[in-house]
């Protein structure tokens, strides 16, 4: 007897969705049944996996029937208002929107730093942010060596992140500054080619945009320490995928620089990329495509004492969106912390 599991991607269609197709398929995911759901633009589309044409099914009342497991990514509205349906007809859900991400009863996970916290879901798994799980994944090592402190961060975020048309407007607006045009801004509120911006999310009262209100309050909810002092700028920059973030950490004591690099040489999910000879430090352009997150430029901050500086790179779609997601549903199928479908 083997457990195979019924699979539904909830927004299958987008950049995340078809992600979430191939690393299904190519980390050989036990998928018995695979649903494509999507909104009435999109149904009837036909997408392949492992070498067979499926069919974007129009998402409606009974699109969760018979379905072990739910991959989510189609926005917090669309969450909303399907994810309950569908924990209600029996699934378990891994959400990528900030739908339930701060919901005291979901557990929002990254399997490198709180795989444990999976265990305790009630039919719901919050994916984090995309800037919070690259981030979390470079310093979490550290702070089990010597808790931080505080959090300092700036952020450097692609195109890709706000989703494929604005990838597209990106080089249609560059190839109209070379030819002496004007750059239109539809998707983006600002044209980015050649240029960039604040992070146009939401401004809250604070002052901090919805982005960096993420990054703070998702932050302190995995690592389980709500007093940890964070402070983010998120900025949107003209690059086409992957997001890239410069760091500082304040701890109650020095860390070594040298300790600090061997730490995270050896850390799940993060690639050391340093060449201190030729200024060679981690860049998204090939960090794009990548599992891991490139970290890199390691260095004693020389204003404080027991500070550090790094600097790292990571694909917001792959380990910030898409391959997190997977790799809780196999922490789930791993610990047997998901329904099964047994199939002989």
């Amino acid at each position: 007897m083997s457990q195979s599991y019924r699979v539904a991607i909830l927004g299958a269609t987008g950049a995340v969705g078809t992600e979430l197709m191939a690393l299904l398929e190519s980390r050989n995911f036990p998928v018995s049944d695979l649903k494509l759901l999507a909104s009435a633009r999109s149904a009837g589309k036909t997408l392949e996996f492992k070498g067979e044409p499926l069919t974007v099914e129009l998402l409606e009342e009974d699109a969760f029937d018979d379905v072990d497991l739910v991959l989510a990514s189609a926005g917090g509205f669309v969450s909303r208002q399907w994810v309950p349906k569908a924990v209600r007809a029996g699934a378990v859900v891994i959400d990528n929107s900030s739908a339930f991400r701060m919901d005291p009863d979901v557990p929002l996970v990254i399997p490198e730093v709180n795989a444990s916290a999976a265990a305790h879901h009630a039919g719901v798994i919050a994916n984090p942010n995309c800037t919070t799980i690259l981030m979390s994944l470079a310093i979490w090592p550290l702070h089990q060596v010597q808790p931080i402190q505080r959090v300092m961060v700036a952020t450097y975020q692609s195109a890709s992140g706000a989703g494929a048309r604005a990838v597209e407007e990106v080089k249609t607006q560059a190839q109209a500054i070379l030819n002496g045009e004007e750059a239109i801004a539809e998707i983006l509120p600002y044209p980015l080619a050649f240029n960039l911006f604040p992070h146009n999310s939401k401004l809250t009262e604070s002052g901090y945009c919805e982005e960096e209100i993420k990054m703070i309050n998702e932050t302190r909810k995995i690592f389980g320490a709500k007093d940890l002092k964070i402070t983010a700028t998120c900025v949107r920059v003209p690059v086409l995928r992957a997001h890239s973030e410069a760091i500082n950490l304040e701890f109650e004591q020095p860390f070594d620089v040298n300790q600090a690099r061997a730490i995270l040489s050896q850390a799940p999910g993060v690639r050391l990329v340093e060449d201190w000879q030729t200024n060679y430090f981690p860049m998204p352009i090939e960090a794009s495509g990548q599992d891991d997150v490139l970290v890199g430029r390691i260095r004693q901050d020389l204003s404080h004492r027991c500070a550090l500086e790094l600097w790292l790179s990571g694909d917001q779609i792959r380990k910030g969106a898409a391959l997190n997601a997977v790799q809780i549903a196999e922490l789930l199928v791993a610990h047997r912390w998901l329904a099964t479908s047994v199939l002989a």
